[in-house]
């Protein structure tokens, strides 16, 4: 029998679900299509987007000095990701493996797309795929993190905490040791995702 928390994690999947609709529908209200992770514009949609576009000279001389004084703190983290991404690739491609959980596709996490916005000039679109490299290797190494933790420690926790993950319904209660027993080394949720 499930717990009523699995049953609010259900509907938070459900309502996921319902989010990828409306982005389906905001497409055609928007103007654009994707075709091969590539987006494509209606022509009016591009040219209208592209008046918007604000020259590099006004985004450089316009920089609050607080702005570009953070410049090195923020770029300076692209090392440690990229650390981060090979550390996960050796990860995935060992242990992950080794307990038969399916990898979790780099693709579906870094996303990048907003370089193709007709609006942003060349030093927005860079900082774009800097912000979508480093916020979504995150996402992508929690997700990484998740299906370990589903593998070896599906027990949800007792305090009240900010987040909750896809993987979190498939785990025993706090309070339930049998549940743990069957949860615990389990792929069988995994084989579900290759269907």
């Amino acid at each position: 029998m499930k717990s009523k928390i699995n049953k609010i994690l259900e509907d938070i999947s459900s309502k996921k679900e319902e989010l990828i609709t409306e982005y389906e529908k905001a497409k055609e209200k928007y103007g654009f299509n994707i075709v091969w992770k590539k987006i494509i514009w209606k022509s009016w949609k591009e040219t209208e987007l592209k008046r918007s576009r604000k020259s590099v000279w006004n985004t450089i001389f316009t920089a609050e000095i607080r702005e570009i004084l953070s410049i090195p703190f923020i770029w300076i983290m692209l090392f440690p990701a990229l650390i981060l991404d090979f550390c996960l690739f050796i990860y995935q491609n060992t242990a992950i493996r080794l307990y038969k959980i399916p990898l979790a596709k780099r693709s579906d996490y870094i996303v990048f797309d907003r370089k193709q916005l007709a609006y942003l000039n060349w030093i927005q679109k860079i900082n774009c795929i800097y912000c979508s490299y480093i916020n979504w290797l995150f996402q992508y190494s929690v997700e990484v993190a998740w299906r370990t933790e589903k593998y070896w420690c599906p027990i949800k926790h007792a305090r009240k905490k900010e987040w909750f993950h896809d993987w979190e319904k498939h785990f025993a209660d706090y309070w339930d040791a049998e549940g743990f027993k069957e949860t615990f080394c389990n792929i069988e949720e995994f084989k579900k995702l290759n269907k």
